[in-house]
């Protein structure tokens, strides 16, 4: 459900965002959500959707001193539209990088994978210090967008999800947007030893992003839930929650260290962690149907190849 107060503004509540009392948990008013398809990128706010009558692409918008005022002016000029049956993922020239550990959950499980590795402390002592775990973990060709398909390695016996709220960072460093992102991630390679983190973490179809890029110059409130369920032949195998409350570190941190002594002339994406982890019984399969909803984005479903 949306309610539009104004072309410049929208409360955001999508279906199931309302609870029992009548009340919306996440209010953000100043937003567009940009959703990419073949013929280019359609905006909806205030639950209306247009394409811009001047084309221009997601890396505009990275490029942009001011993102949210560029996709406001296409918006506002644009011809109606219709959402897109199957968007693409919102992606241009972007990189894709990710944090680590950065909830306690993250924490814990890297320690007890790792721990016969001899490893374990290393999570830990990174949880705790200053500088933050950062790693690449792709370019566009390694996307899954919505409706796609995600791939675990051939060489793996253990694979999870990992949902995470995904920043959109332009080219001067400043955040201004958000997607949902998966950072398919091979626990067994990574916990033999953590210095094989970037095969557990960079290969082929290891990224999901989407559905659409949230522009938005408001921050998500800590109560934005991050929700995941895993359905086999139909059945929900694993679902979990967290919120962005949990978080250890701030998005503007993570992003200067991101851009110290670092350039992205396209901007980029950087993923902020996970505080959900399936249990150690669990691997993904072929088939597996991944759901991950962060509400004021949406929900982006993904298919294990």
């Amino acid at each position: 459900m949306n309610v539009g107060v104004g072309p410049n503004f929208r409360v955001a509540c999508h279906t199931g965002g309302w609870t029992s009392e009548g009340r919306c948990p996440w209010v953000i008013k100043r937003m567009i959500r940009v959703f990419c398809d073949s013929p280019g990128l359609l905006l909806e706010s205030a639950g209306k959707v247009r394409r811009p009558v001047v084309p221009f692409a997601i890396d505009d918008l990275f490029t942009a001193a001011d993102p949210l005022a560029l996709a406001r002016h296409a918006w506002e000029n644009g011809e109606p539209a219709v959402m897109p049956e199957a968007p693409l993922a919102p992606v241009g020239s972007q990189e894709i990088w990710a944090a680590g550990v950065t909830y306690l959950r993250s924490r814990t499980a890297r320690m007890e994978e790792s721990k016969e590795a001899g490893g374990g402390t290393f999570y830990d002592k990174v949880y705790h210090a200053e500088r933050p775990e950062l790693f690449f973990k792709g370019m566009p060709h390694r996307v899954a967008g919505p409706g796609k398909k995600v791939r675990i390695r051939k060489d793996s016996k253990w694979n999870v999800p990992e949902p995470e709220l995904t920043l959109a960072i332009n080219k001067d460093g400043r955040i201004f947007g958000y997607t949902v992102g998966n950072d398919m991630s091979s626990r067994d390679i990574e916990g033999e030893n953590p210095l094989y983190l970037p095969q557990a973490k960079v290969y082929d179809g290891s990224t999901g992003l989407g559905p659409c890029l949230l522009v938005t110059d408001e921050a998500l409130p800590g109560d934005t839930a991050i929700e995941i369920e895993i359905r086999r032949d139909g059945a929900a195998v694993f679902s979990g929650e967290t919120h962005l409350s949990q978080i250890k570190r701030g998005f503007s941190e993570l992003a200067e260290f991101l851009f110290r002594d670092n350039s992205f002339p396209a901007g980029v994406y950087l993923m902020t962690g996970t505080g959900i982890v399936p249990p150690d019984s669990f691997t993904l399969r072929s088939g597996d149907e991944i759901r991950i909803t962060i509400g004021p984005v949406g929900t982006l479903v993904t298919t294990v190849a």
